[in-house]
């Protein structure tokens, strides 16, 4: 691996450059791989296959490595949302988020720039009860992939949008939280993506930081006063770290906060020219990929408006609402209809979901628990991933072939089970969905999921 003699000379003097160790770190072939679990789905514990491979991640309670690269693809408890598969560096969001916010106290969070989902899916693991949580991404098919992952981790209290930063300035004062994973030049994953070589130039690097600057110009109108702006990037480059700090600081009006790190995590503290702190990952140091993380507190800001939804969303009537809850645990929650399909708000955010769903390119919303045929529901995937099921609807562990095959779309048969509805389960976790009737199985797992390959 050559690195652009370019890009080196940009990295001279910033702290915690060795160019030696960083060239070395690079052209050894080494990948790191981690991967962070769903408290929801496991309690905190390891599937059995990794327990032998696993080191704990040090600035997160959720993550671990890995010694070894397992086949996440024929994992069905991958599948299932016990574990997402993430670079530990960005698992540093953790402490952001645990060290300047009120772990009791509900928040309302925008992450803008959010596919595939990794600190979404995080986010929901960490964030107190009654949160809200809304999932952004300006780039429709990356936007689909994000809303996926959200279904597959099982959150409820989850938003996801398709809407460009300057959208959000209409939601004034609305969220505690705002998480901007901003585009970048993406030097700091030059190691796990050597392609990436080939795009690296100053004046692509002169355009992202620009991009971020719009970027967070945009949004900061949705940040309350005193709300949190966690910023983040996977790039080396000042332009784009130390720079944008200083560019936040004056542009914004935002005060800098920073974070508690341990020595013996790696992780180096700079400081912009403006004096303000931001932490840099550099690979030769850390056990992970090149990022950069920041935290500022919004000054100044409007007073939250009283917004509210003109015209509510349609509800269930009350016999739609008894075929719901046959399936799920309805309790504390609104349901919601678009056509013939529904959803389950949450009940304590019953108008901020109909806010954002009048004012924003709502593509997913709660859970989407299933389509009104008749006099029943036909329950959804979203559904099975959640963990609203009822405890009573059946479900049927499969052997590891048979999770693969149904996770495949395959034909799988069954012997001595009961016909109808059931969920496909491996090792107690759900799949989805598959109806068993007299002499064949309907496979109801997402085609747009399935497994394309053979093992």
């Amino acid at each position: 691996m050559t690195l652009p003699a370019a890009f080196l000379k940009s990295l001279q003097g910033i702290i915690g450059f060795s160019p030696e160790a960083f060239e070395q770190v690079h052209q050894s072939g080494k990948q790191v791989t981690s991967v962070r679990l769903n408290p929801a789905k496991t309690d905190g514990v390891l599937p059995p296959e990794f327990v032998s491979l696993a080191e704990a991640i040090p600035w997160t309670g959720l993550g671990y490595y890995l010694r070894q690269r397992p086949s996440f693809t024929f994992d069905p408890l991958f599948h299932a949302g016990n574990y997402y598969v993430q670079e530990a560096s960005s698992m540093f969001l953790e402490q952001a988020l645990l060290q300047l916010t009120q772990r009791a106290e509900p928040v309302k969070v925008l992450d803008l720039c959010a596919s595939p989902g990794g600190k979404s899916t995080h986010l929901q693991s960490l964030l107190p009860a009654g949160s809200l949580l809304v999932s952004n991404d300006v780039i429709r098919s990356r936007a689909a992939v994000l809303r996926d992952n959200i279904v597959k981790w099982g959150a409820e209290q989850v938003v996801v949008t398709n809407n460009d930063p300057k959208d959000f300035a209409g939601l004034e004062s609305f969220f505690d939280v705002l998480v901007v994973d901003a585009p970048c030049s993406g030097s700091g994953l030059f190691r796990r993506d050597p392609e990436a070589i080939g795009e690296w130039s100053l004046n692509n690097v002169q355009l992202c930081s620009q991009r971020q600057q719009r970027i967070l110009a945009d949004c900061w109108p949705a940040l309350k006063e005193n709300g949190l702006l966690i910023y983040s990037t996977c790039s080396y480059s000042r332009e784009e770290d130390e720079e944008i700090m200083d560019w936040i600081k004056q542009e914004l009006d935002a005060e800098n906060c920073p974070l508690t790190i341990k020595e013996e995590w790696g992780i180096v503290e700079t400081e912009s020219p403006g004096g303000s702190l931001g932490y840099r990952f550099w690979p030769d140091r850390i056990n992970g990929e090149g990022f950069f993380l920041a935290c500022f507190r919004k000054r100044n800001g409007d007073e939250p408006g009283k917004m509210n939804s003109k015209k509510q969303p349609e509800r269930v009537t009350r016999a739609e609402k008894e075929w719901v809850a046959r399936w799920m645990n309805i309790a504390g929650k609104e349901l919601i209809k678009y056509q013939q399909t529904v959803y389950a708000w949450p009940e304590d955010h019953f108008q901020d979901f109909s806010i954002l769903l009048e004012k924003m390119r709502v593509i997913y919303s709660g859970v989407k628990s299933g389509e009104l045929m008749r006099d029943k529901m036909v329950p959804d995937h979203s559904l099975a991933m959640s963990g609203l099921v009822l405890a009573d609807v059946p479900g049927i562990d499969l052997v590891a072939e048979d999770a693969i095959r149904y996770l495949q779309r395959k034909e799988i048969r069954l012997e001595g089970v009961p016909t109808g509805w059931s969920r496909a389960c491996f090792a107690g976790k759900s799949l989805g969905w598959m109806n068993i009737l007299p002499g064949r199985i309907n496979n109801y797992y997402p085609k747009e999921l399935r497994i394309l390959k053979d093992i």
